[in-house]
Parts: C-alpha cells; structure tokens; sequence
C-alpha cells in the first residue's frame, strides 16, 4: 500500500555547499570502501595501505579520521552491515515508507545486537575526538544513505526540508545511540527497545506524511 500525500515536491537547486558536501561523501566513501575490502581479505592495514588502495594520501585520510583506530571500526562495521542491513533496504516488495522504515530500524537493531561493543567504541571515538579537519558529520554516514533509500517512495510527497527533516529525525531514533539510551536510561533489554524503537520510527514517518497532506479547508 502506498500511503496518499500531497505531491508538493519542491527540490531546490545544490549551491556551492551541497557540492562540497558530496565531494566530501565521495572522498570518504572510498576511504572507507579502501578499507572495508582491505579487512575483508583478513589483513590488519596501514594507514600507508589505505592511502594506496583508496589512492588518496595519507593526510585526506586524517582529515576524515583522526586515528587508524576508528577507521577500521567503522570498516569493520561497514563489512558486517553490508549482508545484513543492504538486503532488507534494497528489497523491492514494499512502496509504504512506513513499513520500509520500520523494517530498516528492526533490522539495524538486530544486527546491533552483535556489534554493540564496536558501536559504543565508534561512538566514544567520535565524540572523544577533536573537530574533524574535513567538516560535516563524524560517523553515520551509512545510516543516512539507509534512512533515504527507505523514504524514497515518500521524497516526491515532500518537500526537500521536509524530507531532510524527516531524515534528520530518524537519525536520532534509528542506530546504536537509541539502543545505548533505551537500556542505560530505562533498563530495557534489546527486544524490548526494539519495540519502542519500532513505533517512535512509525510514528514519526506517519506524522511526517501527514503534515504533507493538504488541510481538510483547503479541499
């Protein structure tokens, strides 16, 4: 079932900053894909070895991660996620962002359940760390293009801030850090949060798409 919002899409044309946001996606994009294939073939790489497999040098590498440490956790991650979460994002049998959501938080939060101790690591890196040198976002990156391919049947539905909004709002309630609150703050064990997490990312998606639909005075 497609859910039945307003068409109001209104992208707005990419400025100067837009552009130097997806240059620097890109470039870490292929830091990270360097890497991911790097630890899957079982090595432990340099970060000389990096620098050469993403061929880049290794100052861009700096300038995205502070230390070799957290890149590797966060590649190490990128591998286990891939088979797990990709599949349930990719699968073509739903068009209800609602459902295609929800099944994206279900799914990270069962495969959170096996990688917790490297995302509190990631998490504990990220915000011990100074400034990255590169701007923009830490870590989450992966999370990000996850949560947009998930809404993609919405994005026509909505504006573009109203999509980034929703995407932001998602972030807070889909990855590790819900997880890390739902048990430290409340004691709850991971099914149980995941129940929580479930319909606050329901609830959520279905505000968001009915805030786009025209008010009942203006039918």
């Amino acid at each position: 079932m497609v859910r039945n919002v307003n068409n109001k899409s209104s992208a707005a044309p990419k400025g100067n900053g837009s552009g130097r946001t997806a240059q620097r996606n890109r470039t870490r994009k292929a830091i990270v894909d360097a890497t991911m294939r790097l630890v899957a073939q079982g090595g432990s790489p340099s970060m000389a070895d990096i620098a050469e497999a993403a061929e880049v040098s290794r100052r861009t590498i700096y300038m995205y991660f502070p230390t070799l440490e957290h890149l590797l956790i966060d590649a190490t991650l990128g591998v286990l996620s891939a088979s797990a979460i990709d599949p349930v994002v990719a699968a073509p049998d739903s068009n209800d962002p609602v459902i295609r959501v929800e099944r994206l938080s279900r799914a990270i939060n069962q495969h959170a359940g096996e990688t917790m101790h490297l995302g509190r690591a990631l998490i504990r890196l990220t915000v011990e760390a100074e400034e990255p040198k590169s701007g923009g976002p830490r870590r989450g990156y992966r999370r990000v293009q996850w949560i947009e391919q998930a809404l993609a049947p919405a994005r026509e539905n909505l504006s573009r801030q109203q999509f980034q909004r929703l995407v932001s709002a998602l972030c807070i309630l889909i990855g590790w850090e819900p997880l890390v609150i739902l048990k430290d703050v409340r004691g709850l064990n991971h099914k149980e949060a995941d129940v929580i997490l479930s319909f606050a990312v329901r609830a959520v998606v279905e505000k968001a798409l009915a805030e786009a639909q025209p008010s009942p005075r203006n039918n």
